[in-house]
């Protein structure tokens, strides 16, 4: 691991909260990222922070994720939109794949008040956003309705992806979502 307290203790962090849950301890991330607690205090203010932190820089990765993979599509919205349910196949058949970061911390923290609550919506509003352009784009008569319903599908694969029998639940969430893009005729 390199890099100063602060970029150490971010990579712990955003590994074992993946790997363990967001109730991971203070004192294993202070071991993992090799720093003192006064670190932790100085750079985040705390665990929460660090762990907010690790869920911003995660949606901005995942976002731009999501921009690449529709860009993959070409310019046909259609292709754009299934070939998210491709990408997301991939995902979630790799080894180590434990879900969907953003369900973990919403499940993992139950304080409703919490602020990575408000970060993972904002998470999740941007993703479907992009997913409303493409629908717009395609003539979808409810894009907005649409979107609901393929981001509930891109939800499901990641959340299935970690904790089910399904061998390949973007194949499946796949078809339904053709079902979704079938509407716009």
């Amino acid at each position: 691991m390199r890099g100063g307290p602060r970029d150490r203790l971010l990579e712990a962090a955003k590994r074992l909260t993946y790997s363990e849950g967001p109730g991971i301890g203070v004192d294993a991330l202070l071991k993992e990222a090799q720093v003192a607690r006064r670190s932790l205090y100085e750079h985040f203010g705390g665990k929460d922070g660090l762990l907010l932190e690790v869920i911003r820089q995660a949606a901005t990765e995942d976002a731009e994720w999501m921009r690449a993979t529709l860009e993959a599509g070409g310019r046909d919205p259609r292709k754009r939109l299934l070939g998210v349910f491709d990408a997301l196949d991939r995902v979630v058949t790799q080894p180590g794949f434990r879900g969907c970061r953003y369900l973990g911390a919403d499940l993992g923290l139950a304080d409703a008040g919490h602020p990575i609550h408000q970060a993972t919506s904002a998470y999740r509003r941007r993703v479907r956003a992009m997913v409303q352009h493409e629908l717009v784009e395609l003539g979808h008569p409810w894009p907005r309705r649409a979107a609901e319903q393929l981001q509930l599908l891109i939800e499901g694969v990641l959340a299935t992806g970690a904790a089910s029998t399904v061998a390949h639940p973007g194949r499946v969430a796949r078809a339904l979502a053709e079902a979704v893009l079938d509407q716009a005729g």
